[in-house]
Parts: C-alpha cells; structure tokens; sequence
C-alpha cells in the first residue's frame, strides 16, 4: 500500500515518475559515453588559407587518431565570422559540430549590437588551441626605433598605425597602447595583413601591430623594423627583442588566440573528450612544427579554464571598445 506525503502525492506515484524519466535522460548519457560515434565536424568561420583556417587544420590532422572518426573542417565563412558561429550555436548538443573561432569570437560582439547569438551563453567551451604572439613594427627607414619613440610620436598626433581588419586583436591592441599611454594615433583598417603591411612598408601608414607570422618574415629581410612584442614574456624567436611593458608601457599584453567550442548543453563527458583529444593532437612534432611556421604556441586547456579565460578576455575587450569609442565601419 502506498504511503502519502503531506501535499497528497503518493510515494508510489514519485517512484513511477522517477522511472518514467529515465528514458529520457538514458540517451543523452549513452550518447556522451560511447561518443563520437559518426563524423566529427569543425566548423572555421573564415575562408581557407588564413590563420583560423590554419589553427583549425593542424588540429583536425592528429583528432581522427585520437576520435577514432574522421574529423572534417567545413569553412562557413561571413559577417565577421557569425555566419559559422551562428549554425555551430544553433546545432544540435550532440557532439556533431564544433567551432573553432579566433578572439574575434569575444571582440565582435562588442562593435555589433545585433549578434544572432550570444557568444558566452549560446556556446560550450571546450579548450583555448593556441596562442598567436604579436609584434610592433615600423618601416626600416622610419624614425621611430623604439616604444618610447612611438609614444612620443604619437602624444604629437603624427602617428597612423595598420590592422588587417576592424575589431581583431591587432587593431585593438592599437587601442590598447593609446588608453594606456594616453595617446593618439589614427587607426587604418585594411582587408588582410597583406596590403597594410604593404602600405607599411612603403612608409604609407607608421606602424602596426601585426601578427609574429605575417611579419617576421619582412622583419628578417630587413623591410620592417621590430620594435617590441605584445605579449607577457620575451619570444624564443626574437630573445633581444623586449615586450612593449618591458619597454615602458606596464601591464599591457595582447595576443591572437584560437579557441574550440561546442553548442550550449553539450554534455560534459564529450567536452572531456575533446580537449583531451585536441590536447595530445595538437603537441605531436608534426602540429608543433606547424604551429611554429605562424608563430603560434600550443595550449590545450580544460574546458573550465578556457571558460574562465574567454569570459576574462569578453571582459577584457569590451573596456577596450567601449573606452576607446571603437565603432564598427
């Protein structure tokens, strides 16, 4: 006979519910432990052949050892990387589909105020890949031979610097280094790192805050000047070359990193799986090797720690918009 709680529900009827939910929530678990059981997909919102495109490559090369399923990339790219952001947002939480996204992912929805989605809430951190240094320069005949150079050039108003586009980190680590200096400068947007180092190196435009990739190279020959690098600590690459706060400018630090993520509600034993199968994949002497060629250090992180880290930088990258009145062109 069935006992009766003070509300009036038996405690069989709890026991019959009780037994009447686990087919529902039966699946997903099965699903999270046996995956992946079909083609995994990752979604690069760029076109082929550019960074994102390459930091989303070189990891799919080690995963299907690691999956034991093929792992496809699938290039969606528009709308400043919302187009692929958007259908990986709106995927089914299975595992199926991934993002991987530069910061950008963290920096757009700031300068855009009518986001298909939200870039926190709407996706599943799974682990930060890689960290791309970058790397302050200047034409080789320019005057300008130093941070403290730059600073005082651009505290007289005669500074313009180049990025390879509106709202990636190169352009705002320009942002950057006015808030903190309490400059000026003239931010010129161009379509790809290509023609503004170009224009750079013709003594169109001042200096820019480029990739360590796209601008070693002209570094090396002698076309362009390196005057320091963005990023905490010295580069292995360039050992004499100090770090804009060793040069003065305290705190700041600035990189292009690429990150993986998954639709919101993916179960976490999948987000497990994956970062630990990117982990190893992306630290064999093959993917090192690549990696290296643009610069890149590999990271790996957990899910929580890469968490933490895009909320910080979401965080981070707004101040930087909002404070220095960065409007989307």
């Amino acid at each position: 006979m069935a006992t009766r709680r003070d509300d009036g529900e038996t405690t069989m009827s709890l026991t019959r519910r009780a037994v009447w939910a686990l087919p529902l929530a039966l699946p997903l678990a099965a699903q999270a432990q046996d995956w992946p059981t079909r083609p995994v997909r990752l979604v690069v919102p760029y076109p082929p052949g550019g960074p994102t495109d390459i930091a989303g490559r070189v990891t799919a090369l080690g995963l299907p050892a690691e999956l034991g399923q093929p792992v496809i990339v699938d290039n969606r790219p528009g709308a400043s990387g919302n187009i692929g952001a958007g259908e990986v947002a709106r995927a089914a939480p299975d595992g199926s589909v991934f993002l991987v996204n530069a910061s950008a992912h963290v920096i757009v929805p700031h300068l855009n105020r009518n986001m298909p989605f939200d870039a926190l809430a709407d996706f599943a951190p799974v682990t930060e890949i890689c960290k791309v240094p970058l790397i302050v320069v200047v034409p080789a005949a320019s005057p300008i031979r130093s941070i403290a150079d730059l600073a005082a050039a651009a505290r007289a108003g005669a500074v313009t610097y180049a990025s390879s586009s509106i709202g990636g980190a190169p352009h705002l680590a320009g942002e950057l280094f006015k808030l903190m200096t309490g400059t000026d400068m003239t931010h010129v947007p161009y379509r790809g790192s290509g023609p503004a180092l170009q224009d750079l190196i013709a003594g169109n435009v001042q200096v820019m805050f480029d990739s360590l990739a796209s601008s070693a190279g002209h570094v090396r020959e002698g076309r362009l000047r390196a005057l320091a690098v963005t990023t905490a600590a010295r580069l292995p690459a360039f050992p004499d070359l100090p770090t804009v706060a060793e040069a003065g400018v305290a705190g700041y630090e600035i990189t292009t990193w690429y990150g993986m993520w998954a639709a919101a509600r993916t179960p976490a034993a999948i987000l497990n799986r994956m970062q630990q199968g990117v982990a190893r994949a992306i630290r064999t002497d093959d993917a090192r090797a690549r990696f290296a060629a643009m610069g890149a250090e590999p990271i790996g992180s957990t899910p929580d720690a890469f968490a933490r880290f895009a909320a910080e930088e979401f965080a981070r990258f707004g101040r930087v918009v909002r404070d220095g009145n960065i409007q989307a062109e």
